[in-house]
């Protein structure tokens, strides 16, 4: 369990945003499906995450989910040495925003290596304050969560599983990423 965590994968539906805790629910059609999972090897972290339509979905879900993918593909296209951390969270904005959805804040990408999550903060809008320059041989996440409604969130009783605060749904899409004087690796992608 990583930060006493009660679970070993995240399992976040329909409106829960992240750290949804897993329980014996019953997934059901038109379901979104957010699966974020860590991994440690000999001292070394990774984290990675999908959003999964539960068949058949409408037209909306399927368009947050492709859009959640977009985004991060977008977004690595900004993850060069030289450019900064917000020019990553410009481009997820941006890809966000052409499609009609909002991103959550909140939490965003991240540094990762020894710990889970580090320096420097990856955001998924173009934070000003997000000046961090990418340098070959960073390791970070690229993660955008976003949202059909307004971006707004709020915390579950539970302590842990993050909701839209509209009841309105949401995707995420995440890897670990090494940036190098080429392209992107992704150290998370089959």
């Amino acid at each position: 369990m990583v930060y006493n965590f009660p679970g070993e994968v995240c399992i976040s539906v329909n409106d829960e945003v992240v750290h949804g805790i897993p329980s014996g629910r019953i997934i059901r059609s038109g379901d979104l499906v957010k699966l974020d999972l860590t991994a440690e090897k000999d001292g070394y972290h990774t984290d990675s995450a999908v959003t999964i339509e539960v068949p058949p979905t409408g037209s909306q879900s399927h368009a947050l989910t492709q859009c959640a993918e977009k985004a991060f593909r977008h977004a690595l296209q900004a993850a060069k040495p030289g450019n900064r951390t917000k020019d990553i969270g410009r481009a997820v904005e941006r890809e966000v925003r052409h499609r009609g959805f909002q991103v959550v804040p909140e939490p965003g990408g991240h540094g990762i290596g020894r710990t889970i999550h580090g320096s420097p903060s990856v955001p998924n809008y173009a934070n000003p304050l997000a000046r961090t320059t990418l340098t070959e041989g960073l390791v970070i996440t690229i993660e955008p969560i976003i949202v059909v409604g307004s971006g707004q969130v709020s915390l579950d009783p539970d302590g842990w599983t993050v909701r839209t605060a509209d009841g309105t749904l949401s995707a995420h899409y995440e890897h670990t990423v090494v940036i190098t004087k080429g392209e992107p690796l992704l150290l998370t992608a089959a």
